[in-house]
């Protein structure tokens, strides 16, 4: 007696079946991605209103402080309705006859004596993200400053739907509200985080065209445009969007095998809508900018960071000529590309500062004095661009340029180290409000090689670096001020 024996489909069948399906799913995910409906659910999630059923009349159940917090509306010149928070300073909430005291009253006199932060967060998620509260905590205790953060149109309760215009309108009625309010513009920092690096630098740059005033830009895990970013972004951190493209034939570059040399890589970022081009409106920003990105981020690279922060040096470096044809170069035209080279990299390093924090990264800045050189008073090749840039000409202005790149932080949890936070204290003006323990601690500084190396008023060692503790005078009249306090 004898039976037949049915066998099952192989491995390998299988393994071809599961690869078909995830290919299928691949190719399906990238298709939606350039239908503009789920285009738009994807970059702003903002259909994910986390936390779910949100009191925002009461903050205090998210962890901020009885009475700190005012919960109202903001209206847009399109007239969307948006959803907004004011968090009082310490100092000012401190100074309250009653934390039974309703904030609103307040707002005014917060605003007319301490700076304000307007707050852009990223996508997904409302203004009452427990991360997010973490910010407005750290930025109106540790830095004292009042905090603005809002809920883009079609977040949280917000009205409307977000597009890219849509939530550069909305920053511009927050400053504007901001200002009504009884804010100077010289008072006003925006900070972005993520997708509010975008929106923020976009406001920045319409206030430096527009010659309005604000203190500065933060940009916390910035991206240089969208477009770079799906061609860089991974899911999850490790599931890469668009690299998978570079293993089918001709996806990245057809230019050889057909006639219209759109590639698929390039159909889906021309599909995109949503734009978000950091790097193009770095030429308007003016004022003071600190960019700021985490190693260990594995939503955006750093290195998006690093774009920017060599965007915003390069009208300083002198050109580089590369070679059209290096087959037919001579030996002369190598030798002119080296030596321009060289020219550049010395350029460099004696304008930017580098200062190595151990434990916690390393900061890189540099003055633009709006096309006036820092190296010995010599004007730099960026000189006319810059004066063709101004309106109207205008008198030299300067900017000055951080990136911090951090050992930690993740892609979240940038603003909330509080090494950082003590940076931008220090850069805008925030910080001192308090008196250090110990001397400062040696700090390993890299350059510049010119003999001026203040950078922007800031501390510099006998080095020649900057550091993030205050001078030895600053000490003396700190301690001076608060023992005249104590008497």
């Amino acid at each position: 007696m004898s039976s037949d024996v049915v066998a099952g489909p192989g491995i390998l069948t299988k393994v071809r079946t599961a690869l078909t399906i995830a290919g299928g799913l691949y190719a399906l995910a990238l298709g939606l991605i350039a239908v503009p409906y789920f285009q738009t659910h994807t970059l702003y999630c903002n259909a994910i209103r986390i936390p779910w059923f949100a009191d925002f009349d009461a903050p205090e159940r998210y962890g901020l402080a009885l009475n700190k917090t005012y919960n109202f509306k903001i209206q847009t010149v399109d007239n969307e309705t948006l959803g907004a928070w004011f968090v009082l300073a310490e100092s000012i909430y401190q100074a309250l006859p009653s934390h039974d005291t309703i904030p609103k009253p307040h707002i005014a006199h917060a605003l007319r004596t301490r700076p304000t932060i307007l707050f852009f967060h990223g996508n997904a998620a409302t203004r009452a993200f427990k991360v997010r509260i973490q910010h407005y905590s750290a930025f109106s205790s540790r830095l004292n400053a009042n905090v603005l953060a809002i809920d883009y149109r079609g977040f949280a309760e917000s009205t409307g739907s977000p597009s890219e215009e849509g939530l550069v309108r909305d920053a511009r009625a927050a400053y504007e509200w901001l200002i009504s309010s009884g804010a100077k513009g010289e008072d006003i920092i925006i900070i972005g985080h993520s997708l509010g690096t975008g929106v923020g630098a976009r406001l920045a740059a319409q206030l430096s065209k527009e010659e309005l005033a604000y203190r500065g830009v933060v940009l916390m895990s910035p991206f240089s445009s969208i477009t770079e970013l799906v061609k860089t972004y991974s899911v999850l951190g490790a599931v890469p969007l668009i690299r998978p493209l570079t293993m089918i034939p001709y996806a990245f570059s057809c230019e050889r095998a057909c006639l219209n040399p759109r590639t698929i890589a390039d159909f889906i970022t021309w599909a995109l809508i949503h734009k978000f081009d950091t790097l193009s409106v770095v030429p308007q920003i003016k004022g003071k900018v600190l960019i700021a990105h985490a190693e260990n981020d594995w939503d955006i690279p750093y290195t998006h960071s690093e774009v920017l922060f060599n965007a915003f040096l390069e009208p300083l470096l002198p050109n580089v000529d590369i070679p059209s044809d290096p087959v037919s170069t001579t030996k002369e035209d190598w030798s002119a590309f080296s030596a321009q080279i060289a020219a550049r990299k010395n350029r460099r390093e004696n304008i930017v500062t580098t200062t190595q924090l151990p434990k916690f990264g390393v900061v890189e800045e540099f003055v633009d004095r709006g096309g006036e050189s820092l190296v010995n008073g010599e004007p730099v090749s960026g000189a006319e661009y810059w004066a063709a840039g101004r309106p109207g000409g205008g008198a030299p202005w300067e900017r000055e340029v951080i990136f911090v790149k951090m050992l930690e932080g993740g892609h979240d949890y940038v603003g909330v180290q509080e090494g950082l936070q003590d940076l931008i204290g220090r850069k805008f003006g925030l910080l001192p409000h308090s008196l250090p323990s110990l001397p400062p601690p040696p700090i390993s500084v890299i350059s510049p090689k010119a003999p001026e190396s203040d950078v922007g008023g800031s501390d510099v060692s006998e080095a020649g670096g900057w550091s993030p503790l205050p001078s030895a005078s600053e000490r003396g009249e700190w301690t001076a001020a608060v023992t005249k306090v104590v008497d």
